[in-house]
């Protein structure tokens, strides 16, 4: 799903390719079975649901992603693009994770050197608080978040603005802050050249 510029604006944030990969397979290595496989949109609300309390925390991501409402609740429009195939920069995404179906299967794994010590708690604490929940279930659970209700897309797909996230939030008064600290940050993975 392309973004336009306007769309764009809606999250600030620096995508993290890298990051966001090792936070998904990270969260299929705490199934603790051989296969490493788990229904797609369940891992990616998971990865929501933890970018959103990490805004709540931190004031940043820990994926930069962009949050996009669709049928089932709230998910990461650059994660959902990779498991669709629909970007450019997916070589590095088809290394590690495979698609099968509506499954997505750790294939080799990128490690967690982009993952702090405090983003791999929060994931562990994501999964843990979710682990016995099918996706259905994590879709119903999603569904009742304030700003994907206020962003309800019906059958089509909507982009959520951060100013609705921080205000489910209860954090309406540090948009301006997050959004500043958030562009200095993307300015400087582009200065820098970082590929990820």
């Amino acid at each position: 799903m392309p973004l336009t510029a306007k769309q764009d604006n809606l999250n600030p944030f620096h995508f993290n390719r890298r990051k966001a990969i090792q936070a998904v397979a990270f969260l299929l290595k705490l199934k603790h079975d051989s296969a490493r496989t788990d229904n797609y949109m369940r891992i990616f609300k998971l990865l929501y649901f933890a970018d959103r309390e990490s805004i709540k925390e931190t004031g940043s991501p820990i994926t930069g992603d962009k949050f996009v409402a669709m049928k089932h609740g709230p998910t990461l429009s650059g994660l959902l693009d990779f498991v669709n195939q629909q970007r450019a920069d997916n070589i590095e995404w088809d290394e590690y994770i495979e698609r099968i179906g509506y499954e997505i299967r750790l294939v080799k794994d990128p490690g967690n050197g982009e993952l702090s010590r405090y983003e791999i708690k929060l994931l562990r604490q994501i999964w843990e608080e979710n682990c016995n929940l099918g996706e259905w279930e994590i879709a119903d659970k999603s569904e009742k978040l304030p700003e994907w209700q206020q962003n309800d897309p019906g059958e089509s797909c909507k982009f959520i603005p951060l100013k609705d996230v921080l205000n489910a939030l209860g954090l309406s008064d540090y948009l301006a802050e997050i959004e500043m600290l958030a562009a200095e940050s993307k300015a400087a993975h582009q200065l820098f050249g970082a590929s990820h």
